[in-house]
């Protein structure tokens, strides 16, 4: 087995993190209000979730587990979610350290199920996607997934996204797709307008709060899932998705995941939803995760959480996600564009249309630089502002973030953060912070 990448204390933080792409999307949109959600000794910001006293939030097919488990439960996107589980005694009752480091040790189970899930048919259901999508959905293999992004007409981002081109007994060959929830209702709204538009043979069937979507993520997510399925996963890339039978209900098993380990994030048919994940949740490798730890893990792994490090003003060069835009999208003169192509693509041929892009932080001293805290040169000019900020349970440092002017945004400039009113020196960094381990045959 490899080594941890979460040093036990007394041990030198690892450094050593490469980039090696985003590999996926269960991303969780934020909105504007947040809460503190605090574990022994982490003080998590979460974004996008606040506490709450109203009945009439959304709640997951397994919400009353997450109750009964001591989830502390808090509005997320519109949906009662846990922030971390504080039930006294109980196995699954981690700090947000604690379950951000077994989740790069073991394996986590995340309830995902908040995010909204789209199955497109019909003989014109790709062209139709690759029209609001940068994705390559033609050029796919079947069964393979790739994260992509929803464009606006200015290149901008309305939402980041994960297309799949899929194929079952009943659908044949469509393409499956997860939105966030946050984002859910203005993407659909997106969709109907496009639609209208387009014409063609196009069906959008929205599959949202009854299925179950569980997240198993960590180097040990995969032996649950081969034993518990009777089947062997060393053929199946990360990336790639396949249906298998987990208590005796057919899901749809997509190894991808949103915290930078090798996992998948299975599709469970409502009928069985608790059942399977009741049966996850048992496993002797498993441990429930919540939001707190999976912000935490996302961020080490450099990824970016929409409504902060992305948004609707934010183009994919600019957030370094140039590589969304597959290769075979990037004609000018293509018959079918995607929206918002003609700056996307003009930002691709000429790098100095692109002003300032995002980059990684680490801060040498004072507390962790928070969203909005302002980036500066040691002299006072201010280059770029954070969008994301933590400490990293594994590195015990502090990370973040940010979209800086170039070309202060090249890795090892000296700069500073400004957080509470004080200045503290930072460096940039390449991401992700912690490296990553997406699995490849």
């Amino acid at each position: 087995s490899s080594p941890s990448r979460c040093p036990k204390p007394g041990t030198p933080a690892n450094q050593s993190a490469r980039q090696v792409g985003l590999g996926a999307v269960a991303m969780a949109c934020a909105q504007v209000t947040r809460a503190m959600a605090s574990g022994r000794g982490l003080a998590c910001r979460l974004t996008g979730a606040r506490a709450f006293s109203s009945a009439s939030l959304k709640k997951t097919l397994v919400h009353a587990e997450h109750v009964e488990d001591g989830g502390k439960m808090v509005d997320f996107a519109g949906y009662s979610m846990p922030v971390q589980y504080t039930k006294s005694g109980a196995p699954h009752t981690l700090s947000i350290i604690d379950s951000t480091k077994w989740t790069r040790e073991s394996a986590s189970l995340f309830d995902v199920s908040h995010m909204c899930s789209i199955r497109w048919t019909g003989k014109d259901a790709m062209a139709f996607v690759e029209r609001v999508t940068t994705a390559d959905v033609q050029g796919l293999e079947t069964m393979r997934g790739t994260l992509s992004v929803i464009p606006n007409e200015r290149g901008g981002v309305i939402d980041d996204t994960m297309v799949t081109k899929c194929h079952s007994k009943e659908h044949g060959e469509h393409v499956y797709q997860v939105v966030n929830a946050g984002c859910a209702d203005k993407d659909l709204k997106h969709f109907d307008e496009q639609l209208g538009r387009f014409g063609g043979d196009v069906k959008m069937e929205v599959l949202w709060d009854s299925r179950g979507l569980y997240a198993l993520q960590g180097p040990k997510a995969i032996g649950v899932v081969e034993r518990l399925s009777g089947t062997d996963l060393s053929k199946v890339a990360f990336g790639q998705s396949l249906w298998l039978s987990i208590e005796g209900a057919e899901c749809l098993v997509s190894r991808c995941g949103y915290t930078g380990e090798d996992g998948v994030e299975i599709f469970v048919p409502g009928d069985a939803a608790v059942q399977v994940w009741r049966r996850l949740r048992d496993e002797p490798e498993v441990r429930l995760a919540a939001l707190g730890a999976r912000d935490a893990l996302r961020l080490e792994a450099g990824l970016c959480l929409y409504g902060h490090d992305l948004d609707e003003d934010t183009t994919p060069p600019e957030a370094g996600l140039s590589w969304v835009v597959g290769k075979a999208r990037r004609d000018p003169k293509a018959a079918n564009p995607f929206i918002g192509s003609e700056r996307i693509l003009a930002q691709l041929a000429d790098k100095s249309l692109v002003k300032r892009l995002r980059a990684g932080l680490m801060p040498s001293a004072g507390p962790p630089a928070r969203e909005g805290a302002a980036i500066e040169t040691p002299d006072g000019q201010v280059v770029g502002t954070v969008t994301s900020g933590t400490m990293s349970p594994c590195l015990r440092k502090n990370v973040a973030m940010g979209y800086i002017d170039k070309p202060f945004n090249k890795k090892g400039t000296d700069l500073q953060v400004v957080v509470r009113g004080k200045k503290y020196p930072a460096k940039t960094t390449g991401m992700p912070f912690v490296p990553t381990r997406y699995y490849k045959p």
